[in-house]
Parts: C-alpha cells; sequence; structure tokens
C-alpha cells in the first residue's frame, strides 16, 4: 500500500526505551518490527529505537533474523556520550543488517553550543544528532523558560529536538500548554523535532477514574499544522473526536503535509501495533 507522504515513515518503535521490567524481549521487538514492516501498511513504520548499551544484543537477534533489507535504527546513549563512537562502529560494520540514521541523546538544562558541538562531533554527517532537553516534570514556570531556552539553542544549533510524551508517571506527559510551547521553540530546527514513548493511540484517550491522559498521533499532527498557521493549538491537543482530527488533517494539501512533516519528523511508539488500521479506517490511508 502506498503511504501519503504525511504518514511516510512516521512512526517508530520505541518499545526498547521502556522500563526494563516492562520492556518487551529483544526478539520479540525484532521480531514485531520486521513483521510491521513487511505488512500492508509497513510504510509508516520508521526506525527502531535502540538503547546504546543493548546495541550487541540487537545485532545478535538481527543476525537471527536474517532481514531482507537493513533496519533503520537510532541509537539512544544512555551510557555517555563516549560510547557513542564504539556504538557507531559496531553499527557500520554490520551494514547489512541495520544502519544507524540517528543519534539521540538527554541534554542538561543549561545545554549551551560547546556541549552541542561535543555531540555533532560524535555524530557522523549521515548520521542525524537528536538532542532531549529535559523537561521539568514540577510545572515550575522558571524551570520550564529554562527547558525552553535549552529547545531553541538545540534547534538553532541544527540538532533534532526531542520531546517525550509519555512515561511510567503522569509527569511525564507533556501539558497541552508545553506541547505548544515546544512547538514555537523548536519551529527553527532543519530536520523537526521527534517525540517519543506516550503516542499511543491514534487520538487522546483520558481515564476518567484517575485523570490521565495520553496525546495521540493525529492530535499531535493536527497541532503541528496548526501552529504552522498560528492556530489553536492547544485545542487541537485535546481533542477525543478521532474522526473530527483525520476530517481536518485530510484537508491539508500536499504542500501542507509536507510543511507538517518538515517540523514533525517521527513519532514514538511502544509495543502497540502500528496504527495502520485505524488510519485507514478513517480515510487517511
Amino acid at each position: 500500500m502506498r503511504i501519503p507522504p504525511l504518514f511516510a515513515q512516521l512512526v517508530d518503535d520505541t518499545s526498547l526505551l521502556l522500563p526494563r521490567p516492562t520492556a518487551p524481549a529483544m526478539g520479540q521487538v525484532v521480531a514485531r518490527y520486521l513483521e510491521a514492516r513487511g505488512s500492508d501498511y509497513g510504510g509508516l513504520t520508521g526506525q527502531l529505537v535502540c538503547p546504546v548499551s543493548r546495541l550487541s544484543e540487537l545485532v545478535t537477534e538481527l543476525v537471527k533474523a536474517g532481514p531482507k533489507e537493513p533496519v533503520d535504527v537510532s541509537l539512544v546513549v544512555d551510557t555517555g556520550l563516549g560510547a557513542v563512537p564504539k556504538a557507531l562502529s559496531l553499527a557500520l560494520s554490520r551494514d547489512l543488517l541495520l544502519t544507524p540514521r540517528t543519534v539521540e541523546t538527554a541534554a542538561p538544562p543549561d545545554v549551551d553550543p560547546i556541549w552541542l558541538e561535543r555531540v555533532s562531533e560524535f555524530v557522523p554527517e549521515d548520521v542525524l544528532p537528536v538532542v532531549e532537553p529535559r523537561r521539568p516534570l514540577n510545572g515550575d514556570a522558571e524551570d520550564t523558560a529554562v527547558w525552553l531556552d535549552a529547545v531553541r539553542r538545540v534547534a538553532e544549533h541544527g540538532c533534532t529536538p526531542k520531546l517525550r510524551c509519555g512515561g511510567p508517571r503522569p509527569s511525564d506527559v507533556p501539558t497541552e500548554d508545553q506541547i505548544a510551547e515546544f512547538l514555537i521553540a523548536a519551529d527553527s530546527a532543519p530536520e523537526g523535532f521527534t517525540t517519543s514513548l506516550g503516542l499511543t493511540s491514534v487520538s487522546r484517550r483520558e481515564d476518567p477514574e484517575t485523570g490521565l491522559v495520553e496525546h495521540g498521533l493525529l492530535n499531535m499532527l493536527v497541532a503541528v499544522a496548526r501552529a504552522l498557521v498560528n492556530g489553536d493549538v492547544q485545542s487541537a491537543l485535546r481533542e477525543t473526536n478521532a474522526d473530527a482530527l483525520a476530517k481536518e488533517l485530510g484537508k491539508l494539501s500536499e504542500a501542507a503535509g509536507g510543511a507538517v512533516r518538515g517540523l514533525l519528523a517521527r513519532c514514538g511508539r511502544g509495543p502497540e501495533p502500528a496504527p495502520g488500521a485505524e488510519l485507514a479506517g478513517l480515510g487517511l490511508l
């Protein structure tokens, strides 16, 4: 099936970023990723996101699986920047199994050009540096302003900012206002921004008992589209009607779709199945 440019290679598999007690086994992740890539909606499948500390394990499972084409991999730095050259060397030496596309790392709140330049030095020209300034979980206005300044510096340096949209704690889910502010801060990034975890459903879900919120994939796309024309981002993120979101997205021209993907490069998704059938049911594929 031909996937429209707005959704092509949009959905990364971020299962391996889940806490170890809840993360699926490596073999299971690889098998599911390859199955998704070869399915009718395989064109939706983006990168397989893997912590650097588990790269050798990933290579072992890929040897067993024998993929027909190399797997696009995003390496997440979890053992310090010093481990990146060795990890890239391993990945590049196994070019029939995998292709490193991005290197992702968390950033300190006071991230500066010197630190960002150090990250860039570790990453080859054909691999994209992705940097996640850690969002404050306390909601403090001053700390939030520091975070947004860091996002701007990352974007202005030419790196790709990353926004974590979920996790084991309720505070891991950014508010609508925080996402809207992040979009403004990240809009100068030449390769757009990425999200990780959290986008487990096509549209926003709310637990009526706990009040916990999960942002939706379509909500994020519509929010980005509105941000590009100074529209109401927050209401797009609060919408729970998938049909309404799909209709709004359906009105985007190819040019607008390209602009949306220019800002939102990739979305992370955990062990849930790729949303191809849901998107098709809404008339988007």
